[in-house]
């Protein structure tokens, strides 16, 4: 049992597969660490390194194991199981709303046809971008919550901030298409909210 890999293993679990900048950028590790920690969780038999374009980082069927049962005592040992569901409660009630406003960011209805948007109408992404921003506040305000319960959820609330922030500077991307993008981000929070509470997708 490697105790100084946990972050970089449940990162692995909620993320999927992923390349090293990727862990890197989810752990808030320096590369070299984020390497460092992954060498050791593989010698360990937790996770796996697939070579070439499409590889990657993953789990082994010990890693999932290993890691369900940390995030089970990690619950149990700080007694807020009951924060945490009701948090969870919440994020399923902005989660059709954020799936919602993704639809409308990737696609514009023009003339009763729904068409791809190619973001060449100022308009319709400054309203988009108005949605998210209001929902992101709510977002903010349950990170908040998340963390100060397990503090290991405060980088959900910096890299949601830092999404937000590229993606009104111009960057599009960073709502639904970037591995750090909003939408992407959200859904790494929803596995770990999963994994934490020990719920089957």
């Amino acid at each position: 049992m490697i105790a100084t890999s946990g972050s970089v293993l449940h990162a692995l679990r909620c993320i999927g597969g992923a390349g090293l900048a990727r862990v890197a950028a989810a752990t808030g590790l320096d590369r070299d660490a984020a390497e460092s920690e992954l060498i050791d969780l593989a010698v360990a038999g937790l996770v796996t390194h697939e070579a070439g374009e499409f590889g990657g980082w993953s789990l082994t069927a010990d890693g999932w194991a290993v890691d369900a049962d940390r995030s089970a005592a990690e619950l149990a040992a700080a007694g807020v199981r009951t924060a945490i569901t009701a948090a969870y409660d919440r994020f399923l009630v902005l989660n059709p709303e954020l799936l919602d406003i993704c639809t409308a960011w990737q696609t514009r209805r023009i003339d009763g046809v729904v068409v791809a948007n190619r973001h060449d109408d100022a308009a319709h992404d400054a309203r988009v971008l108005d949605r998210l921003a209001d929902l992101a506040g709510r977002a903010d305000a349950l990170c908040t919550d998340l963390a100060a319960a397990l503090p290991r959820f405060g980088r959900y609330r910096a890299r949601l901030g830092d999404a937000l922030a590229m993606a009104r500077s111009g960057r599009t991307e960073y709502v639904t298409d970037d591995f750090e993008a909003y939408h992407t981000v959200w859904f790494q929070l929803h596995e770990d909210l999963l994994a934490t509470l020990g719920i089957p997708r």
